[in-house]
């Protein structure tokens, strides 16, 4: 796998502030720890968030601008920006990688009607015989909080979570299925009603013109849920906050939950007090907007 030689994803990169902001003093290298460390310290670090998007802000996917608000703002960003910036840092340790697009398959037994608008990653590791599926922008209790090698029907647990990777194009673990020429793979969680499929990707590498076409839609497209409705999630060592609209669900390790309705005012309590943003006037503007009304009916698709 190969970065395209116009583009140098990694300069301009700032490895330390990036590690101080996720909280990560361990050695880096390329190497199957660092990517581990930095998958999980990212994930518990920054959250999940379509603020920008509900209040009609298309995110911007420069790097200068991640590292700005992910980073130094210390905000959140949805999966464009939360994998890019992962992909970044893995290059600047000299790791190799390439973007995926995957179809969010929650909710559907029809692959085919989601779009491809789900993005991760897939790297490469020295030394290892199986390339790992690394993806930290997935918003959602069935995310991964670790990387996990793209090998099929082999369970991994991390976190209080179950994953699995099924080699299908049909959802149903048929193995060594095939969608256009290329192995179709299928990511799975484990919750109280067995495993759920999350999303469905093939390993054709992604560029970065694919990933600006998908942020644009998903930002812009009436139908999509992150332009219309807030979408916050928080993992956290202790369990796991969704913030969908007004409604806030806490899921604790154990598996036991909590769900309330949120008032206008709580809901910037919970932003920063559950959620770990800053409490800031930029987010009191964001939440002045469409954002803070919670927003319509939930669509499904990413």
């Amino acid at each position: 796998m190969s970065t395209p030689a116009q583009e140098d994803p990694a300069r301009g990169f700032r490895l330390d502030a990036y590690l101080a902001r996720i909280g990560f003093s361990g050695p880096v290298g390329a190497d199957l720890e660092t990517l581990t460390g930095l998958h999980r310290a990212q994930a518990m670090s920054i959250p999940f968030e379509n603020l920008d998007p509900v209040n009609g802000i298309v995110p911007s996917l420069d790097l200068d601008d991640l590292q700005r608000k992910l980073v130094e703002d210390r905000r959140g960003g949805y999966c464009y920006e939360q994998n890019l910036l992962l992909a970044a840092a893995l290059r600047a340790t000299g790791l190799t990688l390439r973007y995926l697009t995957g179809r969010v398959v929650l909710g559907t037994d029809l692959p085919a009607t989601r779009p491809r608008t789900h993005m991760a990653l897939l790297v490469e590791v020295p030394g290892q015989s199986a390339r790992y599926l690394a993806d930290v922008g997935f918003g959602s209790i069935g995310a991964l909080t670790r990387p996990v090698p793209l090998t099929p029907d082999t369970e991994h647990r991390a976190d209080n979570r179950r994953h699995r990777l099924l080699r299908s194009s049909d959802n149903n673990g048929n193995s060594g299925s095939r969608a256009g020429g290329l192995e179709t793979w299928t990511l799975q969680a484990h919750g109280p009603d067995g495993w759920v499929s999350q999303y469905v990707f093939t390993t054709e590498p992604a560029e970065r013109s694919d990933i600006a076409v998908a942020n644009w839609y998903v930002a812009t497209y009436p139908n999509s849920p992150f332009s219309k409705r807030m979408h916050i999630q928080r993992t956290r060592p202790d369990g796991h906050w969704s913030l969908i609209g007004t409604e806030l669900t806490v899921t604790r390790a154990d598996g036991s939950t909590d769900i309330r309705t949120l008032t206008g005012d709580e809901i910037q309590e919970c932003l920063v007090t559950g959620i770990g943003l800053p409490r800031s006037e930029a987010l009191r503007a964001l939440l002045s907007g469409p954002a803070g009304a919670g927003g319509g009916a939930n669509t499904a698709g990413e």
